[in-house]
């Protein structure tokens, strides 16, 4: 099979889990071999692409079916770990009478029709400012670990057995200033009482973003990570069935207003082109989706450049970190990041180039810093 027929099985396989869409595979004779699963695991989809390869009855060989059956188990397990740690979590914060939400991770996992299939990563929570500086001094007395915190943003991380906890007393990624204006607008609405939503995960009552918000937040994360590092189709699939789940009740006047705002409605129209397009998801569920050849061109640059880099960049080679001293690895990591921001700039040149000039005057200062 060649690279090109194994990359449409894998995506008509995503497809067929995202949206648990029953139905035989075009090509009778494809078989899900070891490439295909490892383009799963690349991109973070493995339950997607064992659910679909049950949907569609598509062809594994032995091997292959073991390997993407003891996936599942290893998902469903850690899934239900992390579920049971966040309500015992949520329950000691309450205690401690910290109000927290939580966003990202387990909260949008519940969008999908098989939770426990989802691949799932860390805990991540949003606080006020007054609750952000509790937490942190709570969590500082149970964690194992305690990461470098970073101020101007209100983000640091703690490990507790064998989870990473986030907590976030600010949604800035860092970008550029509009998206942080808006995302700061954002969060002022995050923790009103009568539109937050809840996830009633077993006996525990888990405080989730009203959708406007979370609909937003999890998109700029999307970008965040693209620009910097890159980003695997678990993050638009998760951002695609947040809006399945709510199509009935998002506010799109004011998402369309906040996206402007920010400066970023043209890459919303690139992302939504690539799930229609190239994802089915049903375009009535997308807003603002446009069917202009514009979008879908570029949504097909923006696929590409996702499956070669992999989940948050898995597919790039990191290891002259451990090679090399600072000054080569700086030199080094600027070359990777000019590559990206080509790729990027084919796409979306002018928030591409004030990226990659942003990170070059960060890097900068971080230089002199002594870092």
């Amino acid at each position: 099979m060649s690279l090109k027929n194994e990359t449409n099985l894998f995506l008509s396989l995503v497809r067929a889990g995202l949206w648990e869409k029953q139905g035989r595979l075009l090509h009778n004779n494809d078989t899900v071999d070891s490439v295909i699963f490892r383009l799963a695991q690349e991109q973070a989809v493995e339950g997607l692409v064992a659910a679909g390869i049950e949907l569609t009855g598509a062809k594994c060989p032995k091997e292959t079916a073991l390997a993407v059956s003891a996936d599942v188990i290893a998902l469903e397990q850690r899934n239900s770990s992390m579920n049971d740690f966040i309500g015992v979590l949520f329950d000691k914060l309450h205690q401690e009478r910290i109000d927290c939400v939580l966003i990202k991770g387990q909260g949008i996992a519940q969008c999908y029709e098989r939770p426990l299939w989802r691949a799932c990563g860390d805990v991540d929570l949003l606080l006020g400012t007054e609750d952000y500086a509790k937490a942190k001094k709570y969590l500082a007395s149970i964690a194992a670990r305690q990461g470098e915190e970073l101020k101007d943003r209100l983000h640091i991380d703690y490990t507790i057995g064998p989870w990473e906890v986030e907590l976030h007393g600010s949604m800035r990624n860092g970008l550029w200033a509009s998206m942080n204006i808006m995302l700061d607008d954002a969060l002022l609405v995050s923790f009103e009482q009568n539109r937050v939503r809840i996830w009633q995960n077993g006996a525990y009552k888990i405080i989730l973003p009203p959708i406007d918000e979370d609909v937003v937040f999890v998109f700029t994360h999307i970008l965040n990570h693209f620009f910097k590092e890159g980003i695997g189709l678990r993050q638009i699939c998760d951002w695609c069935r947040l809006l399945w789940k709510s199509k009935d009740g998002v506010n799109v006047p004011l998402l369309e207003s906040r996206l402007k705002r920010a400066g970023i409605i043209t890459e919303w129209k690139v992302f939504a082109a690539l799930a229609v397009d190239r994802l089915g998801m049903p375009k009535e569920a997308m807003p603002l989706y446009s069917s202009s050849k514009q979008w879908s061109r570029k949504a097909k640059r923006l696929l590409e450049l996702i499956i070669k880099s992999g989940n948050f960049g898995h597919n790039r080679d990191m290891s002259y970190f451990a090679k090399y001293p600072f000054v080569i690895r700086k030199i080094i990591s600027l070359c990777h990041h000019t590559s990206d921001g080509i790729k990027q700039f084919f796409i979306f040149p002018k928030d591409a180039l004030r990226v990659w000039w942003g990170t070059i005057v960060f890097g900068i200062k971080y230089a002199f810093q002594g870092k």
